[in-house]
């Protein structure tokens, strides 16, 4: 009798174990960093933090806007540099005060017009950011049109 008690046990708590073990080891979606935006977050481009930064283009991908918060918690003011392209680059300079946010493209400031690189809808483009004395980070901006409403009015 106490043998079978003992093997039921053993054996429930193989169930359980096996059942359970597949996600044990598996990392969790909601620890993983992502945008939940249309933009791209910057992380460890320096003392700025950058949101949501995207890109708006016309039809034909010759003009776009460049659209983004950016977050200064520090003390000082701060310059955030944007490099945006590749071969063929616009070069783009940002002071944000001390213990502020700039909204590009929002009704206080409006968004950076950006010529001179192809910027093609539905197309991702390199963007290097940086700030203080940080080395900087590098990310693919994404290229929007203004088929959405509320993306209607940052198209150039």
């Amino acid at each position: 009798m106490k043998s079978r008690l003992i093997a039921s046990l053993g054996l429930s708590v193989a169930v359980v174990l096996g059942a359970t073990g597949c996600a044990f080891g598996t990392p969790q979606s909601t620890q993983l960093e992502y945008s939940a935006a249309e933009g791209v977050n910057v992380y460890e481009s320096g003392p700025l933090d950058v949101r949501n930064a995207f890109i708006v283009a016309n039809e034909d991908g010759t003009l776009g806007n460049f659209v983004a918060a950016i977050v200064n918690d520090t003390d000082d003011s701060h310059t955030l540099s944007v490099t945006i392209g590749e071969g063929d680059t616009v070069e783009l300079s940002i002071r944000v005060p001390a213990r502020s946010v700039i909204s590009l493209g929002s009704e206080e400031t409006d968004a950076i017009e950006i010529e001179g690189i192809e910027l093609l809808p539905g197309a991702d483009i390199p963007g290097f950011f940086a700030s203080g004395d940080e080395t900087g980070a590098l990310v693919s901006l994404p290229i929007l049109d203004g088929e959405l409403e509320y993306l209607s009015d940052l198209v150039p």
